[in-house]
């Protein structure tokens, strides 16, 4: 195994591995390109390389995009991937109170220690996950999306009931486009472009960005200020110090990450709203979640990287994608001659113990070259408002065509960043519709097969014990906090 390790750092497999994690600033940083997108632009690159060199840079450009699309997400409100929605609820409040540093800070510890659980709980734990990744079938994953959207409760800043409209507004969006079941096109106008549906990608980057664009430019006082207040200072020493105070938060939402990531086509997405909503009903001060608690930070940030080494437990051991990037891995590795599935363990033992050490190596690289994505960014975000604001619209509109070539694209993101623009004025939050927009297909896909296999019947949806336990996570996110402010009462009044 030691000889693996250091095989890892010849030039042929560090020099490219440097070069990814460099090019995933790039990506994650900018909204509208995600981890996805930059795994498949450097495929092409890896074609001439050994095997292990295409999997350091797939995982060096997956671990560092993740973590730098938090870096626009604290500082301007604007999730640089759809990962780093749930990271701007309470990292943006801390911008805003003069704390960004110590905001990245912890979101970079906490991502590189989350990822180095997740990796660990894949080389210890990968078969037994695995395996009960594979019991989902379309009821259970039915009741994990519910589940997911169910978090928009407690992502709502005590008003759950606009956080349902938001999340009801994002399922109505989900269902426009093709009707997979009949194949006719549903609530399209006639529109051809509509027919693939409306990509969350223009969407979030409309709600979150044009919006904010959209809501400077109307009060011009706005456009006169800085556009981050002081960026304030903190070291890595510091920043551990707050994150061994808070160690069983940063443990427990990297085991929440590893699980979902683990469940086939959950991901990092899913994997940061489920830990933050679950760090807030559990938690003792709840009202201070999305005004800039430490908790609110820490918990999504930790649980999306370590969603990463879970989404390769089915991966390797099974040969089935634990998302859109893991899909890509398993096409890469059949373009190498590799054969993904149980018999990898096997016949290539010596490149799964090279991915296992690169996936915990990324981890340090990764505080390193985090460290320079948040300096770089933050020189670029000090500029004065309305130039940063340009430079957000320009990206918008970037990010928004090129993730289908599509000018379409385009009038979507400006669409939704009118509603978001006007959605700030009637207080209805945005993260729940984006959650929804993402959500919806899984939710609508897996209740329509799951019916079609029970003849209409929904026993199957519910006296499952897998459903049933979901089931009552739900019931417990919409009424778990005040059940637990009561027994809290009982135990100061004895």
């Amino acid at each position: 195994m030691i000889d693996v390790v250091l095989s890892v750092f010849r030039p042929g497999i560090l020099f490219p591995w440097l070069a990814s994690m460099a090019f995933g600033v790039l990506v994650g940083g900018t909204p509208g390109l995600t981890a996805t997108m930059g795994v498949a632009l450097i495929i092409p690159v890896t074609y001439y390389m050994e095997p292990l060199a295409g999997m350091a840079m797939i995982l060096g450009v997956s671990f560092t995009s993740i973590f730098t699309g938090d870096i626009p997400a604290t500082l301007l409100r604007i999730p640089g991937t759809p990962a780093s929605g749930a990271a701007l609820l309470d990292g943006y409040e801390l911008t805003k109170q003069g704390r960004g540093m110590e905001a990245l800070t912890l979101d970079l510890l906490c991502s590189a220690i989350g990822g180095f659980i997740g990796v660990l709980l894949l080389i210890l734990v990968a078969p037994p996950l695995a395996k009960f990744a594979l019991r989902f079938t379309n009821f259970q994953y039915f009741w994990l999306g519910i589940f997911g959207l169910s978090m928009s409760a407690a992502l709502s800043a005590g008003k759950p009931m606009n956080g349902l409209i938001s999340a009801a507004l994002g399922l109505l969006v989900a269902t426009i486009g093709m009707d997979v079941t009949t194949g006719l096109p549903r609530f399209t106008g006639g529109s051809m472009e509509l027919l693939e549906g409306v990509g969350f990608i223009p969407a979030m980057v409309g709600l979150f960005g044009l919006s904010e664009v959209l809501k400077n430019v109307a009060d011009p006082k706005l456009l006169k200020q800085s556009s981050i207040p002081e960026f304030g200072k903190i070291s890595l020493l510091g920043g551990m110090r707050i994150v061994l105070k808070n160690k069983i938060t940063v443990l427990k939402a990297s085991i929440i990450g590893t699980c979902v990531g683990a469940l086939p086509g959950a991901g990092a997405d899913i994997a940061a709203w489920v830990a933050y909503g679950m760090e807030k009903k559990t938690s003792r001060n709840p009202e201070e979640f999305g005004k800039g608690s430490i908790k609110g930070v820490i918990a999504p940030t930790s649980a999306n990287n370590a969603a990463l080494g879970g989404t390769w437990i089915p991966a390797l051991v099974f040969g089935v994608p634990g998302d859109s990037i893991t899909a890509i891995v398993l096409g890469a590795m059949l373009m190498y001659g590799l054969r993904p599935g149980p018999l990898i363990f096997q016949e290539n033992l010596t490149l799964v113990h090279g991915i296992f050490a690169v996936g915990l190596i990324s981890q340090f690289l990764l505080i390193i070259v985090g460290m320079l994505g948040i300096k770089i960014f933050g020189t670029i975000l000090k500029l004065p408002r309305n130039i940063v604001m340009v430079i957000v619209l320009i990206f918008s509109v970037i990010g928004s065509y090129a993730i289908r070539n599509s000018f379409f694209d385009i009038h979507i993101m400006i669409l939704f960043g009118i509603l978001g623009y006007f959605f700030e004025f009637v207080d209805i939050p945005l993260p729940p519709m984006i959650l929804g927009i993402i959500l919806g297909p899984m939710i609508e896909n897996n209740l329509r097969v799951g019916l079609i296999k029970t003849h209409g019947g929904f026993g199957e949806f519910i006296f499952d014990p897998i459903c049933l336990t979901l089931i009552l996570l739900i019931v417990f996110v919409f009424f778990g906090g005040s059940i637990l402010n009561l027994f809290r009462r009982k135990e100061k009044l004895d």
